[in-house]
């Protein structure tokens, strides 16, 4: 049986792949191209994909192809009705970043509202050197406790930063983009009352009809001044354009991105004109990404492929 790699590289250099060598013969390549696609995979019984795109053009050739395995939950590169046809099956991979992208949610929140850039520079420039106070006041932050957070998507993510926020005695707000019954053991309402009414809103929504393009103009008009918004769903949700004048014009207080419309970061990107700089932090779709998370993820994707070809697993 052979198993492809196409974008192994987008997992870390830093991962144990020795198991799927127990499963198969595998090809591995760092990263390959549409155009490099149909060549790689022609002998294929089983690809394992990131973000390449998995369509006719790019697997019409493999003809031993069985399964499609993604490296992430989003399965928007797939082309399911084509593989339907083929009969090809797929498997993505759910909730293996939970824990590490609700910690990041966590750290970018305090980097901002803490003032953590501005402060740490004003120490290591030296200006606390020999300063008249211990103490220096120039950038005032409050505390999340009492604070409300609205939460855009609340799937296992939004659930697990509505707990933390809750232990810090966060009270916590949730609109639902698809219309879905409320949750129990959560207050949802419209997007319009959760911008109005939240000191902190995030998002951890996917990418889909009801999601891409909500965060635009009119909605970030609608949020408080002092208001920090942060985005760990996907970049196309947000209206870049909209945020950077949002920001600019002190329609909201701060910013924190881990995903963008374009990754990596486009050179004419509208996120690059904000004025402040220490008033958005952009980090390279990291949220994800931690140790564990990946560790994870190799192990379900694997597990995926045991159970597909009934192989036990080896202890």
């Amino acid at each position: 049986m052979k198993l492809v790699f196409l974008d192994k590289k987008t997992i870390g250099e830093d991962m144990d792949f020795s198991q799927f060598a127990r499963l198969a013969d595998v090809d591995e390549y760092d990263f390959t191209t549409p155009e490099q696609a149909p060549e790689r995979v022609a002998d294929a019984d089983i690809v394992i994909v990131n973000k390449v795109p998995i369509n006719r053009q790019t697997i019409r050739g493999a003809q031993n192809l069985k399964l499609v395995c993604v490296t992430a939950t989003g399965t928007n590169n797939l082309d399911k009705d084509y593989l339907a046809e083929r009969g090809i099956e797929w498997r993505n991979a759910a909730g293996y970043s939970t824990e590490s992208v609700a910690q990041h949610t966590f750290a970018m929140l305090f980097y901002l509202l803490e003032h953590l850039r501005y402060y740490d520079d004003y120490v290591k420039g030296g200006e606390y050197i020999n300063d008249v106070m211990f103490t220096h006041f120039a950038r005032t932050f409050h505390q999340l406790t009492g604070k409300t957070w609205g939460i855009i998507g609340l799937g296992a993510i939004g659930r697990r930063v509505a707990e933390i926020a809750r232990m810090f005695g966060a009270e916590v707000i949730y609109y639902s983009a698809s219309g879905a019954p409320a949750q129990k053991g959560y207050r949802q309402v419209d997007l319009d009352t959760l911008l109005h009414d939240s000191d902190i809103v995030s998002v951890h929504a996917p990418l889909n009809v009801y999601t891409e393009g909500l965060m635009d103009r009119e909605a970030f008009a609608s949020m408080r001044s002092h208001a920090i918004f942060l985005n760990l769903g996907r970049g196309q949700i947000v209206v870049e354009e909209a945020l950077a004048d949002a920001l600019n014009a002190g329609q909201i207080a701060a910013a924190g991105l881990d995903v963008l419309c374009r990754e990596p970061m486009a050179m004419d990107s509208p996120l690059l004109k904000v004025v402040e700089k220490d008033r958005l932090l952009i980090t390279p779709h990291i949220g994800w990404a931690s140790v564990e998370a990946r560790t994870n993820l190799m192990d379900i994707v694997a597990e995926h492929i045991r159970r597909f070809c009934g192989i036990s697993e080896q202890k």
